[in-house]
């Protein structure tokens, strides 16, 4: 083989499904349901009749700067990127090496996995106890990288900032705390960053801003971590039109709130819904749900519900198999969900 030998044993991430044919209700990959802001859409027709021909400024700086603006930080705390993903790969490419520790609680975002498989490092992956709080183990563990998902994901859960700050001040190593879905939540550990000099955030522009399909995500963190980091991202990181959505997004920022506060609604209808139908429903601080299927079963669930065009995320895998994760559409798709499943499990629906 070329490849070095731990790409060749690692497996690939998954994305979640993507159906080629149109009609679904798709709630298997937490997006947003609403339409960016229509200032997004102006920007992104003014830019397309721009300078295309051209490449974009490298660092994104008109987003950092108003990234600095609406977070009270200086430009060089952000680092911009294609999508949170990138910048959870840029940030692993730069601290994290063969046989180095990449420590992080389970269960969460299956990423973490491949990003420290293709690096070789080795994983410290510590249970999460049953309320979802932060296991004693990822305190001090000497990893030179440890992730956060904060709400995290597929859980939903919420840890407390007073929590992650005694946690970055045990670690050796940086902390990154991504937050993805933040903005659904009730806490955020954006005034940490700049305090501590081994906490970063992430954050995306693909949740809360409904801009999934233009991927843009960034970091903010200490201006020294931040400039290091940076020597690993790719030379134009972010294209123009994705430049241009994002500074619209963020000076239509009530808009994006207003969004939010709708998906909050519906959460809080389907958690109800899901749990008077006899499902185990963990509290959620993000745009989506993460529940225990009662009979028959997760797996049979999500089959039926796809034969009738619904999409939710199911794992085959044997910690998680008997979960589904659904992301909150509106409630018309909620309502049409929320029916489906009455039928699959034999509940009358409600008068």
């Amino acid at each position: 083989m070329f490849v070095r030998p731990n790409v060749e044993k690692m497996q690939a991430y998954v994305p979640g499904e993507q159906p080629v044919e149109g009609g679904f209700v798709k709630l298997n990959t937490n997006e947003n349901p609403y339409p960016p802001s229509p200032e997004v859409i102006r920007a992104l027709l003014a830019e397309a009749w721009g300078a295309l021909n051209y490449y974009p400024e490298p660092g994104a700086n008109a987003v950092r700067d108003r990234l600095s603006e609406r977070f009270g930080l200086e430009r060089d705390n952000f680092l911009v990127g294609n999508g949170g993903d990138d910048i959870l790969t840029i940030t692993t490419r730069s601290l994290a090496g063969e046989g180095d520790v990449i420590a992080y609680p389970v269960p969460s975002y299956i990423l973490y996995e491949t990003l420290a498989d293709q690096q070789g490092s080795r994983r410290l992956e510590i249970p999460f106890p049953e309320d979802f709080s932060l296991p004693q183990g990822l305190f001090g563990n000497g990893a030179k990288l440890t992730f956060l998902a904060n709400p995290n994901s597929p859980s939903g859960t919420l840890v407390p900032s007073a929590k992650v700050k005694a946690l970055a001040e045990s670690l050796p190593g940086v902390l990154l705390v991504d937050e993805a879905y933040v903005d659904f939540s009730d806490d955020n550990c954006m005034g940490l960053v700049g305090k501590l000099p081994n906490l970063c955030v992430l954050r995306s522009f693909s949740k809360s801003f409904s801009l999934a399909g233009m991927r843009i995500g960034y970091l903010a963190g200490p201006e020294e971590l931040v400039a290091e980091l940076s020597k690993c991202r790719d030379s134009y990181p972010v294209n123009r039109l994705s430049i241009a959505a994002a500074v619209a997004a963020l000076e239509d920022y009530d808009y994006m709130l207003s969004n939010v506060a709708k998906i909050r609604r519906t959460r809080a209808f389907l958690t109800d819904a899901l749990t008077e139908m006899g499902f185990k429903v963990t509290p959620s601080q993000a745009n989506f749900i993460w529940t225990k299927a009662p009979a028959p079963g997760a797996k049979e669930i999500y089959e039926k519900l796809k034969a009738r065009k619904i999409l939710v995320r199911f794992w085959d895998r044997p910690d998680w198999s008997d979960y589904l994760r659904i992301a909150i559409g509106t409630r018309g798709q909620i309502d049409a969900l929320v029916s489906g499943i009455r039928e699959i499990i034999g509940v009358k629906n409600a008068t």
